[in-house]
Formats: structure tokens, sequence, C-alpha cells
């Protein structure tokens, strides 16, 4: 998984720096079939780039190589995610379809050979100059949704995930919502003091809060609302795992999306189940498989739970008005929330 960054500095050869292209860009031209995204399907910031991918209809544009969700390597992450020998041995990972690699990080230094940074996905590659365009997730997810739209038909072209009229809103939440929760349940999940989870864990809740009464306040079934923005995208990654993985993996279990949360629950209900695009890029054998079978520290006997069962629950309420706002009631949970600037405008 990649570490999250906003610089837009192109990558400095010897670096631990990742890579910042955009397309369209005169280095990088929205051509279809030229670009290739290597990435995994347990990795929620990998997860952003495909979600569109398939929301965009850019699956015949953009091909893609799928590293297994395990083994990852050594605590330094040596040698890193891995490709299958063959179509078959992981369902739903595939070979390196442009080298025929064994492994992601060699990639990495096809790019750029004194690299010096991780072997993370995503991982965008164009095939014309033969490097490395982008493997920053947020920054792809910003101008990804449009970067083809010449090349799509007109009703996905119109699919806007950063409007004009709504970027203030999202502005303001990307952040926390980045910080607290989307990277929190990691700061929380690899604690290796109980001093410091106890200090990690009450962002992930409080930002959790704040969200249950953003969306209930705008009526679903978005974040903001009656448009999907990227704010969806960022949320959905992270809350299609949480019950699954992190309420017993990375120790986020102050309360449950689906039992203290009615409004996100019926939210990520409704994104799983009402876009098409969630449920295509959505695996949780691989999601599952990852966290408890490469995070050794974690969970060193590397096994699987079961549940919870089902994956997503079913019956959207298609009534927001219906839907009782909850929250986690902890004493701190609740003044963190309460330190989180409201949205205006």
């Amino acid at each position: 998984m990649t570490s999250e960054s906003t610089s837009s500095q192109v990558h400095q050869p010897g670096s631990a720096d990742g890579w910042h292209g955009i397309i369209p860009s005169e280095t990088f031209p929205a051509e279809p079939n030229r670009y290739h995204l290597y990435f995994g399907l347990f990795c929620p910031f990998a997860h952003r780039v495909n979600f569109v991918r398939h929301l965009k209809g850019l699956t015949d544009i953009i091909r893609t190589s799928i590293v297994k969700p395990y083994p990852k390597g050594d605590s330094n992450g040596w040698p890193g995610w891995k490709f299958p020998a063959t179509e078959t041995e992981y369902p739903g990972s595939t070979v390196d379809h442009l080298f025929g690699e064994d492994y992601l990080h060699k990639m990495y230094f096809r790019a750029d050979p004194e690299y010096k940074g991780r072997y993370a996905v995503p991982l965008l590659w164009d095939t014309k100059s033969n490097t490395a365009v982008a493997n920053e997730s947020i920054e792809i997810l910003r101008w990804l949704p449009s970067a083809f739209n010449a090349h799509i038909p007109p009703s996905l072209a119109s699919i806007d995930l950063y409007p004009s009229h709504l970027r203030a809103k999202i502005d303001a939440i990307s952040p926390w919502l980045q910080s607290d929760l989307n990277t929190g349940v990691y700061k929380a999940g690899f604690a290796e003091t109980q001093e410091v989870y106890d200090e990690k864990i009450i962002p992930v809740f409080g930002a959790l809060n704040k969200l249950e009464r953003i969306v209930a306040a705008n009526g679903g079934p978005f974040v903001l609302g009656a448009e999907m923005t990227e704010l969806d995208v960022m949320l959905y990654t992270t809350l299609i795992r949480f019950d699954t993985v992190y309420v017993q993996h990375f120790k986020c279990n102050l309360g449950t999306i689906r039992h203290d949360y009615p409004v996100l629950h019926n939210w990520l209900k409704g994104m799983y189940w009402d876009i098409p695009a969630a449920r295509a890029s959505t695996d949780f054998r691989h999601i599952k498989d990852n966290y408890t079978k490469s995070q050794n520290m974690i969970n060193p006997r590397a096994i699987t739970p079961m549940g919870p069962y089902p994956d997503v629950e079913e019956g959207v309420e298609r009534d927001w008005n219906r839907l009782t706002v909850g929250g986690v009631k902890h004493p701190k949970v609740l003044e963190y929330e309460a330190s989180i600037p409201d949205v205006v405008g």
C-alpha cells in the first residue's frame, strides 16, 4: 500500500519519493491502451483507482496486472508484493502482463534503478515511454475521473467526482477523512504500545461520528447528498473493510458500522448494491487474506476469520428520514468529534 502525498513534483531519481505524473499532460497524453495499472485488490488506496476505472468505463482503456494479497515479505517489505506464477495460482490475481516479472519491485527499478522508497500499489505505468506515471492514489483520484473523457461515452464523461459547486466542501472534509479515518485505522492497528493505540483509536471513531451526522444532514444517498464525489470513493474503500477487517484485526472495536452507525451503514449498503463499480472492484477474499496473512506482527498464526457474514447486508433504506443517527458515545470520541470543524456553505 502506498503512503499518501499531495506533492505535485515529479519523481526525483534515486530518491524515496514516488511518481506524480498527470494525465493528460505533455508528458503523458490521454491515449487509450497506453497505460497499465499495477495494483492489489486488497489495498484500500489502490481500490480507489480501480473503483474509478470501473465507474468511468476505463477497463478496456487501462489494462491491469494484479499482485497476490500475500506474502508481502520481511519487516522492511522486501521483496514485496508478488505476482502469481500462473493465472490460476490465486484467483483474482494475474501474472505481470507487460514484462512477466515475478515481483512488483522490479517495476519500480525499471523506472528508477536507484529508487529507495516502498514498492507500493497502485502503480500506473506508461508503456510508450516505459516508465512510471504515478503511484499516489489520492493524486490519481483527482485527475483520473476526467482524464479520458474524450474517449468514453458522454454519459460516462459527465460523471464528475470533483464538481465545482461542491469543491469547497470536498476540500474541507477530505483532509480529516484521510488522516483520521483512511490512514487512522492503520495508525491504531500498527500501534506498538497501549499508549499509542489509546491515542490513535479516538480519531477513527471521532471521524466516523462526524461523517454519520454529515451524511444524515445531507439526506443521502451520497456523502454530500444527491451527487457522488471523490469523498464517496475515499470513504467506501475504507468502510467496506471496516467490519470485515479493521474491527478485529486493527482493534477498531469501539463500534461497528453495522451496529453503531445506521446512516453510514445504509450509505455503505447503497454504495455496494446500487453502484456497479463498487461491487466490481471489491474482492473480500483478497481483502481478508491480505491483512490476516501478510501482517505477521499483528496476526502471527495467519488465521483468517470467517466472518462477518454476510460481507455486505442487503436492504437499503430509501427513506433516509427513517434512519436514526448513531455514533459511539465514548467521552474521548465525542470530544474529538466536536473538534472537527463543521462543513459550511
